[in-house]
């Protein structure tokens, strides 16, 4: 072999890809998992799934657990079943959401748009962006002649647990006193206020869901205010960035 046809195959050999580093990027992508997740969602077994793609359930079986890799060819016949594109078993799967709130870290804020708070309220979630929900841990105040208890709206749902004490809860036409253990889960857009009942505070969590009440029968759907007062009840100063009042669109 000639010195020219030497340095040509080292450059040949440069370029190309180790197939431990191939076979390394596959396994990272964890196709055999996502096909499984997928057959799986549809309650479909390996023999169904066999006479879907023309592939044996046996063979299924070995791509699901890693032992082989599935060529193009294969990977489309079951990307079609699902209705899902071939680039789905390539692209990066999001990571999971896991954040620690330390109680010494959380900040404690006051009701706002009042001169007197109601109550004051902790964040439980402002470590995490874009969350699909905002869970709070709240303490209302034995009621006085200067603190009020304005009533609030937004879109979603409202979730509260009570922990301690007791807890009136005024939503539209429905009145309830709540005490400890009990909970409540209500549309959110028809206005409602939280009134401590007795002489000690009494302890919440609560949590307030994002999405969008859907409409109800007429004759079901309670009557709610025409106008919305601000992003804060009461149309207050907003929060501080990431933590948001409960109630608080």
């Amino acid at each position: 072999m000639t010195e020219l046809a030497v340095v040509q195959n080292d450059e040949i050999q440069k370029n190309q890809v180790d197939p431990e580093t191939a076979e390394r990027f596959i396994a990272e992508k964890h196709i055999g998992e996502r096909i499984k997740r997928l057959r799986l969602k549809k309650s479909m077994g390996l023999v169904e799934l066999g006479k879907h793609t023309g592939l044996s359930a046996s063979f299924l079986s070995q791509l699901e657990t890693g032992r082989v890799v599935p060529t193009l060819r294969n990977l489309a016949r079951i990307a079609m079943v699902f209705s899902k594109d071939l680039s789905y078993f390539f692209e990066t799967e999001p990571h999971s959401v896991f954040r620690v709130h330390r109680r010494k870290e959380r900040v404690r804020l006051p009701q706002t748009g009042v001169e007197a708070p109601a109550y004051f309220f902790e964040s439980l979630g402002y470590m995490v962006p874009d969350r699909a929900m905002d869970p709070y841990f709240a303490e209302f105040l034995p009621l006085t002649k200067e603190s009020d208890s304005k009533p609030h709206l937004h879109p979603g749902f409202e979730f509260l647990y009570l922990l301690e004490g007791e807890l009136d809860i005024q939503h539209s036409e429905h009145k309830c006193r709540l005490e400890a253990g009990d909970a409540l889960y209500f549309d959110a857009s028809t206005a409602h206020s939280y009134r401590c009942a007795g002489k000690k505070s009494a302890m919440a969590i609560i949590v307030t869901m994002h999405q969008a009440a859907q409409l109800q029968p007429l004759q079901m759907r309670p009557a709610s205010p025409t106008s919305v007062a601000g992003r804060n009840p009461g149309g207050g100063p907003a929060t501080p960035p990431l933590i948001r009042e409960p109630g608080s669109l």
